[in-house]
């Protein structure tokens, strides 16, 4: 019996390609401790102080724990994803990376892959914090399905604008603006229910994605199912990935 040691220069499939991105990916991201810091401290600091002090606020555990959710997503999908991916292109990472039997798509597709992730292990986490603090969430099948999709759909959202921002800016000012923007969009529906809001200013919010999941989750929570925020997160997700194809540029 002969055994061939002829090498097999094949690349591997691509959903192993991807995966392997994707899993590095997630892993370099988690090392860095700003981005730990977003991803779980504090979102949990928030959670206790709901628990705690809410009621005083008028924000308490039971509105604020969806709100945290949202917030998660947004700050993972937009901040996370903007800032690593500017300072790739700063130091044409991924200009070698897309030589690569992976791909520009294989790229793409793993750092999207990635990013859910995290977003999925952040949440798991803070569920798992919220549930330990009291929070008694009632959702329904149908209400947990339309969250589920607007949540999909607005993770999408934020990983358009976070691309298009770092694919089109240098990576000084992608750090300044996707944390602006995190700070910014925070209140907007994240955090601060549309009912917080002036009268008048109240569709502004409720058009934006950042208050399309925010609602969606914490009607969830309370068993019920909304339907406009599928259209909002819908056209919010097109109009962002359509920009960021637009305008991302492999290199600065």
């Amino acid at each position: 019996m002969s055994i061939d040691f002829t090498p097999d220069a094949r690349p591997a499939p691509l959903g192993q390609r991807v995966w392997a991105h994707a899993t590095t990916e997630a892993a370099l991201i988690l090392r860095n401790g700003e981005q730990a810091l977003l991803a779980v401290v504090i979102p949990v600091a928030i959670l206790v102080g709901a628990r705690f002090f809410g009621d005083r606020l008028g924000l308490g555990l039971d509105e604020s724990a969806p709100s945290v959710l949202a917030l998660a997503m947004w700050s993972s999908c937009l901040t996370t994803l903007a800032i690593a991916t500017g300072f790739e292109r700063r130091y044409n990472v991924l200009e070698r990376m897309a030589a690569t039997p992976l791909g520009r798509p294989g790229i793409l597709l793993g750092k999207g892959l990635g990013i859910a992730l995290i977003t999925v292990g952040q949440v798991v986490v803070l569920t798992a914090v919220a549930l330990a603090l009291g929070w008694r969430p009632t959702p329904t099948f149908g209400s947990l399905s339309v969250a589920l999709i607007v949540s999909l759909l607005a993770m999408g959202a934020f990983a358009g604008l976070g691309l298009a921002v770092a694919g089109s800016l240098r990576p000084e000012a992608t750090l300044a603006v996707a944390n602006l923007l995190y700070l910014v969009g925070m209140p907007l529906g994240v955090l601060l229910p549309v009912s917080r809001f002036p009268e008048w200013a109240q569709p502004v919010v409720a058009a934006l994605p950042t208050g399309a999941l925010g609602e969606a989750l914490r009607a969830a929570a309370l068993g019920e199912a909304l339907g406009w925020p599928l259209a909002v997160a819908a056209l919010w997700c097109a109009a962002t990935l359509a920009l960021a194809w637009k305008v991302f540029t492999w290199t600065s």
